[in-house]
């Protein structure tokens, strides 16, 4: 009998750690069907998308609102394709805001509903706790902290760490990245990462640049990485490029490499999300800094936790990088942040110590515990 397993995945992040996954599981049910919606690292395993991973990359409360009324459409057909032709399983990885709603459903009606990555109930909406239980019949927690969340709700969890932490060396090659991307001389080399979605550009391109200004006056001989992941993001930085021609930068944008820049990096700049865990498990020191519409930036504010937003910080609970964020982002005070970490070598070295136990701790061989940790959901179709 073929396992049919749906799946949900809405961002690049989940895409890939959705691949591993169907992967690791294949690797027990080499027959086994994958579908839903999904990205294309997860196609390349043979994933099914019935829609395609960036219909759920939205940005922000506001933006969420902006596109409910396709979102809500797209989450009902889904709902009654699968309640129609049932799978053995349901996995939604990370896209809480639509896969809790399915998932709640989906159990009701008696299939397994496993979600992967745990919502930041940790850090924010820790009321939605008694949802996510009634919601989900197993919850897959990458960082440490957040079983016992879990169990204290009476979710059964498991915690499998972070498939980063299995794929990053702990001691990374920086001349060998300096090599691969042609990068010579003594000048520092700054990465600059203002995210992957357009929205993200649209509020971080124009003061990355004002930052890179600011540094390259101080440093004549920097040099400036800026990886992005599609053409859309490229043109976004190359229109604000154009509204700064007045300045000659040496600004290379990458397509893609984005761990290739921050390996080659003497200092990231990273808008904040899973690209300050990767600058991390890659011993760069880093400044962290977002910039989101003000009502939803009000709106997260107010319903926070923790004082800070960047996972370094949350996972080594005290701050280890600087976060300058919203308002306070300014191009000089990035540029100061950013030189800080340049001028002081022995809290550089220490942060390199910090991150080297964060590696450890969250290499775990995700995919495997996490397909572990399915599998016995799926007896009795296989």
């Amino acid at each position: 009998m073929v396992v049919r397993i749906a799946m949900v995945a809405g961002e690049a992040s989940s895409d890939l750690l959705a691949s591993h996954l169907i992967r690791a599981l294949k690797r027990h049910l080499p027959d086994a069907e994958f579908f839903g919606i999904g990205g294309p690292k997860m196609q390349a395993e043979g994933f099914k998308a019935w829609w395609p991973a960036e219909k759920l990359s939205v940005h922000g409360y506001v933006d969420a609102l902006k596109n409910y009324r396709e979102l809500s459409g797209i989450r009902r057909s889904l709902l009654n394709r699968l309640l129609a032709d049932r799978p053995a399983a349901f996995i939604g990885v990370d896209a809480p805001d639509f896969s809790l709603w399915l998932e709640r459903r989906l159990k009701d009606k008696g299939i397994p509903a496993i979600h992967f990555v745990s919502p930041s109930i940790w850090a924010w909406r820790r009321g939605r706790l008694k949802g996510i239980a009634r919601s989900v019949s197993h919850m897959l927690c990458l960082f440490p902290f957040e079983p016992e969340l879990y169990r204290t709700a009476g979710v059964p969890v498991s915690y499998v760490g972070h498939p980063l932490a299995d794929v990053f060396p702990l001691k990374p090659d920086q001349a060998g990245a300096r090599e691969m991307l042609q990068i010579t001389g003594d000048g520092p080399v700054f990465a600059f990462l203002p995210g992957s979605r357009q929205s993200e550009l649209r509020n971080l391109a124009d003061t990355y640049i004002a930052t890179a200004a600011i540094l390259h006056e101080r440093h004549p001989d920097a040099r400036f990485l800026v990886p992005l992941a599609t053409r859309e993001t490229r043109m976004l930085f190359e229109d604000a490029l154009r509204r700064h021609a007045h300045v000659d930068l040496p600004i290379r944008i990458l397509f893609g490499h984005a761990t290739d820049a921050m390996i080659a990096a003497d200092v990231v700049l990273v808008a904040s999300g899973t690209a300050t865990l990767e600058a991390a498990l890659l011993k760069r020191p880093m400044v962290i800094t977002y910039k989101i519409g003000k009502w939803s930036y009000r709106l997260m504010r107010r319903m926070a936790y923790l004082p800070w937003v960047g996972l370094p910080n949350v996972l080594a609970n005290r701050e280890v990088v600087p976060e300058v964020l919203q308002d306070a982002a300014t191009p000089q005070a990035l540029a100061d942040a950013l030189d800080g970490w340049l001028t002081d070598k022995a809290r550089a070295a220490e942060l390199v110590e910090v991150f080297t136990d964060m590696h450890l701790q969250l290499r775990q061989n995700t995919a495997d515990k996490a397909a572990a940790a399915i599998l016995p959901y799926l007896r009795g179709h296989a």
